[in-house]
């Protein structure tokens, strides 16, 4: 009888233990729970980027398919969401971005989760004129360097002064600094820092 009796206890002591766990594996099953708790903590946050026009965004609202897509930025530096309406993106992280979505959804949505990511950098650009195949102005999305730019060109004509090429770049005081990059030199491994990470509106000068 007694040993009947010990079995009974363990067997309600295994119960009351296995309760909390089977809550536990139930909770992280249910639909949307967990992967709700992950998006809000790993939500992704470019601080340092500063949206510009042409950029295009991807725009995601939590539970909102209708308000979430894919979007470029105007030439007037605004997109347009649905309930959202008109608002300026240019200029702005997409931190502030996101902030500026949800309070608009607010009169809609209770507590509406938005993450803006940059899908694509257009609006940093560069321009290379001259002796080059192809001048114009080019994305800084895919070139880094002077000698991607002038590869991205289609390279050099017939007589273009490969040593004399010059980057024009904006000084954030005002103003521009000329600097020199010769092309002869950099290709044999000679003065390998002209070959210059380019930043935007540098302006690459083949005479």
């Amino acid at each position: 009888m007694k040993n009947r009796i010990d079995r009974v206890g363990f067997g309600f002591a295994m119960i009351a233990l296995a309760g909390p766990l089977w809550a536990q594996v139930s909770d992280a099953r249910v639909p949307g729970a967990a992967t709700s708790l992950a998006q809000s903590a790993n939500k992704p946050h470019e601080t340092s980027f500063v949206i510009g026009n042409d950029d295009l965004l991807a725009i995601n609202v939590w539970k909102e398919p209708d308000i979430s897509r894919s979007i470029p930025v105007r030439s007037d530096g605004r997109i347009s969401l649905p309930l959202v309406g008109e608002v300026q993106a240019t200029g702005r992280t997409p931190l502030q971005l996101e902030e500026d979505i949800a309070s608009r959804l607010r009169n809609y949505i209770a507590e509406p989760e938005v993450t803006v990511m940059v899908q694509e950098i257009r609006s940093q650009k560069f321009n290379i004129l001259g002796q080059v195949t192809k001048p114009g102005s080019y994305s800084l999305e895919l070139v880094t360097t002077v000698l991607d730019a002038i590869a991205a060109a289609g390279g050099f004509k017939d007589f273009a002064n490969v040593k004399g090429i010059y980057i024009l770049r904006q000084n954030s005081g005002g103003g521009e600094s000329r600097i020199a990059f010769n092309y002869k030199q950099v290709i044999k491994g000679k003065n390998p820092q002209q070959n210059l990470k380019l930043e935007p509106r540098d302006t690459i000068v083949v005479p």
